[in-house]
């Protein structure tokens, strides 16, 4: 191939039997049967837009609104650069190394593979795989409240939150077996302790980029995954900042885990209820399937269906199941996966990973060979300093800011929000903490309703601490 800056045909990789060739300058692979980038970014839209969103506004209320809003913008501006390196990183993997313009299985795992070797697919790959469990554990514990809560409104009956999420396990079983598709508003004092459980909502509502790569990877020109970034994380920020405002002026320490409970209207409180469960239900099938791949590979289950994917997909579920009825509370639960996998996957990894990347292929093009993993000092040289400064500044908030969401996420789930096992609370003579109403009313006592036919949940003033 020849290009206006260098001629090269092929370049040997430091890789046993890989051939590296690079394609020219200015041009970029296409799969003519790929998604446009429009397409793309409604999928990423998608894949983002999930419980995160009811969670918001009691985040803003845990942030002291005006830094919570500062939050919020500070990271939609970091997960569009860290999507944008991201995208950057699959972009150089297909124009340098030929076998990732086919199928490729773990897209994300392999970029961590030309960024700094085999260890680090392997630990990428784990780093995903926990990520997607957690989602799943956290989207069945809030479909199920959302259940629990619709099932109430219309029936008037008071169904354990516990059974219902085997309920739901059990229903959602079979689709894994599917083969890959002021008075009125008062506001709590602020603690500064609150700010880093938002930031892990944050994060959480925000960090999907564990797909992104699977995602470009099916995308008709992969180099404009940029221009689906730009789009997704517009429409996130039209999304969540009006949600999370509207929710903290309107409702104040109503607010507990989901905003929905503080809708007053039972009839609009209920049909955002089972919008948002559905969405939750569709996103589970598909946030199942690549753990449920990974698992199969392991275990060398026969691709086509059988009786050991049934036992295997059947055995996740089950292990989805106990992790839920053991932390039976979502809100915590969310924070706690935002601040440890999400913000490696979301923010640390695809800096560091486009970093030595870029500087790898940058390098073979200069000595006409593949050298293999770039060292440090090839990562100052070959990056531009504006995206080394970029990358360090959200690297080092991503560790300071997770790490410290994380701990209180801990410290809130063995503590201050602590709730028995479900297979715990019987022995121990406890009932079901769940109230007889799904509405949480406003008030100095949690006690105020607009409508007189409401009736109000058992108040928890002592939920922000």
């Amino acid at each position: 191939m020849s290009t206006g800056k260098l001629s090269i045909s092929s370049l040997p990789s430091a890789d046993a039997g890989s051939i590296a060739k690079v394609i020219p300058h200015g041009e970029h692979f296409h799969n003519a049967k790929g998604l446009g980038w429009f397409v793309t970014g409604l999928f990423v839209v998608g894949d983002l837009a999930g419980g995160g969103i009811v969670a918001l506004p009691t985040a803003l209320i845990q942030s002291d609104f005006y830094l919570g809003v500062a939050l919020m913008i500070i990271m939609t501006f970091i997960v569009t650069f860290t999507s944008y390196v991201l995208g950057r990183s699959w972009t150089t993997l297909t124009e340098c190394w030929p076998e990732y313009r086919h199928h490729t299985r773990k897209p994300y795992a392999e970029i961590g593979f030309r960024a700094a070797g085999k260890w680090m697919r392997i630990f990428v790959s784990i780093i995903c795989n926990i990520t997607q469990f957690m989602i799943a554990v956290v989207y069945i514990l809030l479909a199920a409240k959302n259940i629990q809560d619709a099932v109430k409104a219309f029936a008037g009956v008071d169904f354990s939150f516990c059974i219902v999420v085997i309920i739901l396990a059990v229903c959602l079983l079979p689709l894994t077996f599917l083969k890959s598709p002021a008075d009125f508003c008062k506001l709590p004092e602020f603690k500064v302790t609150n700010i880093f459980l938002a930031l892990g909502t944050f994060l959480f509502s925000y960090g999907g980029h564990t797909a992104f790569p699977t995602i470009q990877h099916d995308m008709k020109t992969p180099a404009d995954f940029t221009k689906s970034t730009l789009l997704a994380f517009s429409i996130m920020a039209a999304m969540y900042l009006p949600t999370g405002i509207a929710g903290y002026l309107a409702y104040g320490d109503s607010l507990r885990d989901s905003v929905i409970n503080s809708i007053q209207t039972i009839a609009i409180q209920q049909a955002i209820n089972i919008l948002i469960t559905v969405h939750l239900i569709l996103t589970l099938t598909i946030v199942f399937n690549p753990l449920n791949q990974e698992m199969e590979e392991l275990f060398r289950v026969p691709q086509s269906f059988c009786w050991q994917r049934v036992l295997v997909r059947t055995g996740i579920m089950v292990v989805v199941v106990f992790v839920a009825e053991s932390v039976p509370s979502f809100g915590p639960l969310l924070d706690l996966v935002g601040g440890s996998t999400l913000t490696l996957s979301s923010i640390v990894f695809p800096c560091i990973f486009f970093c030595f990347i870029n500087a790898r292929k940058k390098k073979m093009l200069e000595h006409g060979h593949d050298h293999g993993v770039a060292s440090f000092s090839d990562v100052l040289k070959y990056n531009k300093t504006w995206i080394l400064v970029a990358s360090a500044i959200c690297v080092v908030f991503g560790i300071i800011g997770g790490g410290a969401a994380t701990f209180s996420a801990i410290v809130e789930i063995t503590s201050t929000k602590f709730e028995y096992p479900c297979y715990v609370s019987p022995f121990l003579n406890l009932t079901d903490s769940s109230d007889s109403s799904s509405t949480n009313c406003c008030g100095e006592y949690q006690n105020i309703t607009v409508f007189d036919s409401v009736t109000c949940s058992n108040p928890d003033l002592n939920f922000y601490g």
